[in-house]
């Protein structure tokens, strides 16, 4: 069994998802899909770009093109250049009229903004304007050989965008993980208590891209939990439990794993959300998570530490805000996941007393906020191991940002 005083940093247990994501990702399966449909996706190829994007000078406004070093006036070529024409060559002291998208003549090196040139019949007043001035250089975007993507890359609708300008109509990748969610608890499995974890960790893995199947509840039986346990290993890349993780009588979550396999680490230094583990069930080549039951620990601890195993990103965009309370924390040691919402540039510590959910007042206190399910209504967490103080700029994760 794990020694259960022996708690690993945040940093440490993100470092070891991403590990077990790694050589979970090398023996996975490939497929390859339309790059319309690679949202979330996991790259299974090297993207490397075979030529320069753009391939050719663009225009990036509709005006003349020109080349900055000739002398002017310069005649107007009797000529338009519209995105889809082979533009025409351009002798010294020559412009062309061009549209947005359209590629430069190759002597062209400069443009004019419609509204700011000034014409005269054929002439144009050669304008002040530095070399690449509204043009959009060739090469400027990807060189060729530039590495744009590697295996284990998660891919967002943007990406579509680069991958078509690269000429991919189809993309190699893994096929989504298949996670099967088993709840434990005899309060949850008899009908007596909701399941409040299960949905909610779903929606969350159906966001970061992969198959979840919720595989029901089962009791506070070691027996059964570890049955359940070994049979859903069978079906599923990683099985994902909540509740049981703690060590109180009816805990039998890490004996279960211990059982099964290896215990790889149990219990964060993060606060809600401590009783996190990871497992090995190497008979059956599945990986085994297991959440805390409190609702919003169970969220934190997935979120904050079980995602860089789902997606392999460690860090999450944040916004400053200002913080309106302080909030003193308790032992040392902890990264602390407190949970804002959001009034202008301010960022209000839910659960505390002058917040929507009056919790505590001077000092942070996870254990019950872990409990509370109107906390799910957070826009997002600051996480600190010190002390926040009344009016300090604080770094927010958006709760959207943990999709």
């Amino acid at each position: 069994m794990v020694d259960h005083d022996d708690l690993l940093s945040l940093e440490d247990a993100v470092d070891r998802m991403r590990t077990h994501r790694g050589a979970m990702l090398e023996t996975h399966r490939e497929t390859t899909i339309d790059i319309g449909r690679l949202d979330g996706r996991i790259i299974a190829e090297d993207v490397v770009a075979e030529r320069d994007r753009p391939a050719a000078d663009h225009a990036t406004m509709d005006g003349y093109a020109f080349a900055a070093g000739d002398s002017g006036p310069l005649t107007v070529v009797d000529a338009d250049v519209f995105p889809e024409a082979t533009p025409p060559a351009l002798e010294a002291g020559e412009a062309v009229r061009i549209a947005t998208g359209a590629p430069l003549p190759e002597r062209a090196d400069t443009v004019v903004k419609r509204e700011d040139a000034v014409v005269d019949g054929s002439r144009l007043e050669k304008p002040d304007l530095a070399a690449g001035t509204y043009v959009y250089e060739r090469g400027s975007n990807v060189t060729v050989g530039d590495r744009l993507y590697v295996p284990g890359d998660r891919l967002s609708a943007p990406d579509a965008i680069l991958l078509r300008d690269l000429g991919y109509e189809e993309l190699g990748v893994y096929e989504p993980f298949s996670i099967g969610v088993l709840a434990t608890g005899t309060e949850i499995h008899e009908g007596k208590h909701a399941d409040l974890d299960s949905p909610m960790l779903c929606n969350l893995f159906r966001r970061w891209g992969h198959n979840p199947i919720y595989e029901g509840s089962v009791p506070d039986d070691g027996t059964r939990v570890e049955d359940r346990i070994a049979e859903l290993a069978e079906r599923h890349d990683v099985i994902v439990t909540t509740g049981g993780t703690s060590v109180g009588t009816k805990d039998y979550i890490l004996d279960a794993l211990s059982s099964l396999g290896e215990v790889d680490f149990h219990r964060v230094r993060i606060r809600p959300g401590k009783p996190i583990a990871l497992a090995q069930l190497p008979d059956h080549d599945a990986l085994a998570v297991a959440i805390p039951g409190k609702p919003i620990g169970a969220f934190v601890s997935a979120a904050f530490v079980a995602r860089a195993l789902f997606t392999g990103e460690a860090a999450t965009p944040t916004l400053e805000r200002t913080l309106t309370h302080d909030i003193g924390l308790g032992p040392e040691g902890f990264t602390y996941v407190v949970p804002v919402v959001l009034d202008g540039s301010d960022a209000v510590p839910l659960g505390h007393v002058d917040s929507p959910l009056a919790i505590y007042g001077e000092r942070f206190d996870p254990s019950v906020l872990s409990s509370s399910t109107r906390a799910a209504t957070a826009d997002g967490f600051v996480t600190t191991t010190t002390d926040l103080v009344a009016g300090e700029r604080v770094a927010v994760v958006p709760t959207t940002a943990l999709d």
